[in-house]
């Protein structure tokens, strides 16, 4: 039985694109520990729901994250998206601050 973690893979892969954001489908899947297809659709879903947005770049995606949509659990509805990736990646907090003045325009 594989070990249990706090974060879901949504989280994860939130994370990662914090951290990495031209990186594919299958790095952020190899870099969570989940297949590529599983991955994608994250992906789709997170673009869907606004949580993140996408721009062809050559041959590769970039991806931005909106920091100011809030989590999506009921109980932390007061609580934005970009402050729990500035928890989990402290190093991107300047990255995410210029986020959310971008997506404040």
């Amino acid at each position: 039985m594989p070990e249990w973690t706090f974060l879901t893979n949504y989280a994860l892969i939130l994370g990662r694109i914090t951290s990495e954001p031209y990186a594919t489908a299958l790095e952020l899947a190899n870099a969570v520990g989940i297949t590529e297809r599983a991955a994608r659709k994250i992906i789709a879903d997170l673009l869907a729901h606004g949580y993140i947005t996408k721009k062809r770049e050559g041959r590769r995606n970039q991806y931005r994250i909106n920091p100011n949509l809030p989590l999506r659990h009921p109980s932390h509805k007061e609580t934005a998206v970009g402050e729990l990736l500035k928890v989990l990646h402290p190093e991107q907090q300047k990255n995410l601050e210029t986020q959310t003045i971008e997506s404040a325009k």
